[in-house]
């Protein structure tokens, strides 16, 4: 073993020479795509609700409504439930609340770490977040090596404003299938740039501005 060991130790060292002149640093980045991407991570929160004859207990629509309030449910959360007994007026009522807020419920609940206490039904909110760690990254500029690499830092500017700027983390990972995407929704934005009044004809775009104090 020391004999395998010791042997490429010493071709390392004989051609690290080379490597130098031939301009292959270690850590160098040839490709045009940027080493740091975005990373997604979810956080999961939950509540369990009393329930009474099949139905959530008096108060307990309340206590949802004020604790997803707390949490301020907004679009790219999901919101699933955790129903053993799948009571289905009390499933129907968080539905509601949770509709209020402009949301559906999920299908699957993920893994919680205790059980459902019987007699109760678990709400559970998944949220997703996406940063790019390691950014900023000046440890190495572009063109300090005659390797023909980007820099250190290349690509931390449009993956991390990706990462801050999409309404929905987890469709970093999977994307989003055709379900639901509506193509008038997507062309609103398109058709009111086509129906604007040109700008040398007064369209709003400009604003009018005077001057000589009249």
């Amino acid at each position: 073993m020391t004999r395998i060991t010791r042997r490429p130790l010493l071709l390392i060292a004989a051609l690290a020479p080379a490597i130098a002149v031939g301009g292959c640093v270690p850590g160098a980045n040839r490709g045009v795509e940027s080493v740091h991407q975005p990373v997604v991570s979810r956080s999961d929160y939950a509540i369990d609700l009393a329930m009474r004859g099949g139905d959530l207990a008096p108060g307990e629509t309340s206590r949802l409504s004020g604790w997803l309030d707390g949490l301020r449910l907004a679009y790219g959360d999901r919101v699933s439930i955790d129903d053993p007994a799948h009571a289905l007026l009390a499933e129907n009522r968080v539905a509601g609340v949770v509709g209020d807020r402009g949301l559906l419920l999920t299908e699957d609940a993920p893994i919680t770490p205790h059980p459902v206490v019987p007699g109760t039904l678990r709400v559970v909110v998944s949220r997703m977040s996406a940063s790019v760690p390691g950014c900023a990254d000046w440890s190495r500029m572009a063109g300090s090596y005659v390797d023909g690499g980007t820099g250190s830092n290349y690509g931390c500017a449009a993956n991390t404003n990706l990462a801050a700027m999409v309404a929905s983390p987890g469709d970093l990972i999977q994307g989003t299938g055709p379900a639901g995407n509506d193509p008038a929704t997507a062309y609103k934005a398109i058709d009111l740039y086509r129906k604007a009044a040109p700008t040398g004809g007064g369209g709003t775009t400009v604003r009018g501005q005077s001057t000589g104090g009249k």
